[in-house]
């Protein structure tokens, strides 16, 4: 009975929520989309604003953030679309499907279910209600303004607001329980489009006559999801709500204080997450015959190894981009050092979880740089063997910005396969009589002098010098630069002009959602001179898109 209570209330609130146009056009329980949001003026650029669906990692941090560690999610997320290059230039491309919003609405009432359970609504709640058993108004208005503000990234207007406390109202009679009362129209919330969507919005530009700038809770969203891949904290929304962000000196304000946070640590993360495809690291796996030690835990923490060194080179010690290509410098566990073949002592008690600890490799160490590492070479491998071509297409798209095409549907790839093969002994030899073939000569011409720089890595990445009993032939050159080795190839790396192009080029796109437009192509080149003048240094550069007015879309008369 109180099951069939529940669901004769939850469609009771749906019909309250979508009347009242907090719905939009979707149901409660989520049984269908139909987002059609128009994010430009009339006669206004659609390019110049964006409306993106959150990417799972946004909307996992923003739980976070506002509810704590300790909510669990209890469901999955649907696919994401890569789009040149990027999760977050596709995030604007996507909707939801049926299935999609029914695991959105699954979350979002095991989520709310959690903020208002024994456990956590003494710390969640700002208020007691007067009775438990009753509405309370005021005290469900002043936890669901509170929330909602951070949720849809700006305050909830008066239908928003009426609608979801007479909700919360409506259930907790029929129930008699203000808990849980709150707690459905708290998940009514959380499957609402103007929290699973970053919705822009434009306003007329009082400096501009017919001119137009993007809101500032707009702005707030957007310097947060940059900086910090998160939604706007609150001292973020006050300062849209106080109009400092209208103002050059209340973004530049904004953008020193975020980017002092712990927190850029972490949007500089999901940049590189997002740049160099490791959510391919989660369902990575390999021949477990022909690599006993490769594992889910060897991934993860291959992820985790490369990201602490990124974010140790350019946040922390703020040096030059291109030094990710040479440095020696990373961060080992026990079992990544067993893969890496080196010493690593254990400075942690016995019986004390393995935790990660700085290392730098000898001098003497040929391996060097973040594209010698597990979390590059691996994922970018077969599950039994290595590919230089996959290698090298990686190095090609991710870091230099040049597409490779995709090989022709007829092409045989058996002699490429056979690693036994007798008079073609070593990957090198495979490929040299593989490319010979015309439809195939193009693309490895400029992807395999590259990728077999990285030979001496396994499909698991680990270090091997033969291959058949055949010494491996490692050198080559990237564009016109001769290399020896994975080292050499480091240091073409570091020398080469495209590859800090490439990362503004993918910083920009990540930042706005999309790839830059002609019209911006002054503003790119301005980014790429001053990048070049300011040493190659991440953190500055980010600081200056975060302050750009070309990073806010102003459209012109």
């Amino acid at each position: 009975m109180a099951n069939l209570m529940r669901r004769f209330l939850t469609n009771s609130l749906a019909g309250t929520l979508g009347a009242a146009g907090v719905l939009g056009v979707s149901t409660f329980f989520g049984l269908a989309v139909a987002l059609e949001y128009n994010p430009s003026v009339s006669g206004m650029p659609a390019s110049s604003v964006a409306t993106r669906r959150l990417t799972s990692d946004q909307y996992k941090t923003i739980i976070k953030d506002v509810f704590g560690p300790t909510i669990r999610l209890g469901g999955r997320f649907e696919p994401e679309l890569r789009v040149d290059g990027l999760f977050e230039v596709g995030a604007s491309l996507v909707s939801v499907s049926p299935a999609g919003m029914e695991q959105y609405d699954a979350m979002a009432r095991t989520i709310a279910s959690q903020v208002l359970d024994q456990e956590h609504r003494h710390i969640l709640l700002p208020c007691s209600p007067s009775f438990e058993n009753r509405p309370d108004d005021a005290c469900a208005t002043k936890f669901l303004s509170g929330v909602g503000r951070l949720l849809f990234r700006r305050p909830l207007n008066s239908d928003e607001h009426q609608a979801y406390v007479s909700a919360a109202r409506d259930a907790a009679e029929t129930l008699e329980d203000f808990y849980e009362g709150l707690s459905l129209s708290l998940g009514a919330m959380l499957a609402s489009p103007q929290f699973l969507f970053r919705h822009e919005t434009l306003e007329a530009d009082p400096d501009q006559p017919d001119g137009y700038r993007l809101d500032a809770y707009s702005k707030a969203s957007r310097l947060s999801f940059f900086l910090w891949n998160s939604g706007p904290d609150l001292p973020l929304l006050a300062s849209a709500e106080n109009g400092e962000l209208n103002t050059d000196n209340g973004v530049a304000q904004q953008v020193e204080r975020m980017i002092a946070s712990p927190r850029f640590r972490d949007g500089a993360r999901a940049f590189f997450t997002d740049m160099l495809h490791f959510d391919a690291l989660d369902t990575l796996t390999k021949d477990t015959t022909i690599y006993p030690k490769f594992n889910a835990k060897v991934a993860s923490d291959a992820r985790e190894q490369t990201l602490r060194t990124l974010v140790q080179t350019l946040i922390e010690e703020r040096r030059d981009y291109r030094d990710v290509f040479t440095t020696k410098k990373t961060f080992l566990t026990q079992e990544l050092a067993s893969l890496y073949k080196v010493p690593l002592v254990n400075n942690v008690p016995n019986g004390s979880p393995d935790t990660w600890q700085s290392y730098e490799f000898s001098k003497g160490d040929p391996r060097a740089g973040v594209h010698m590492q597990i979390s590059f070479v691996a994922l970018h491998s077969h599950p039994g063997r290595s590919s230089p071509t996959l290698r090298g297409k990686a190095l090609r798209e991710m870091l230099l910005c040049q597409k490779v095409p995709a090989p022709p549907g007829d092409v045989s790839f058996t002699l490429v396969q056979d690693l036994s093969n007798p008079v073609y002994k070593t990957a090198r030899a495979r490929l040299k009589a593989h490319s010979t073939e015309p439809m195939c000569a193009g693309c490895h011409k400029i992807t395999d002098p590259i990728g077999l720089a990285l030979e001496n890595f396994n499909g698991a990445g680990e270090w091997q010098t033969s291959e058949n009993g055949e010494q491996i032939d490692t050198s080559g050159s990237l564009d016109g630069m001769p290399f020896e080795d994975g080292a050499g190839l480091g240091q073409a790396l570091q020398e080469n002009p495209a590859v800090p192009s490439c990362l503004v080029d993918r910083i920009l796109s990540y930042a706005l959602g999309r790839k830059p437009s002609k019209a911006e192509d002054s503003w790119v080149g301005e980014l790429k001179t001053y990048f070049a003048e300011n040493g190659y240094v991440l953190p500055i550069l980010m600081k200056e898109i975060a302050m750009s007015s070309a990073f806010f879309g102003t459209v012109k008369p």
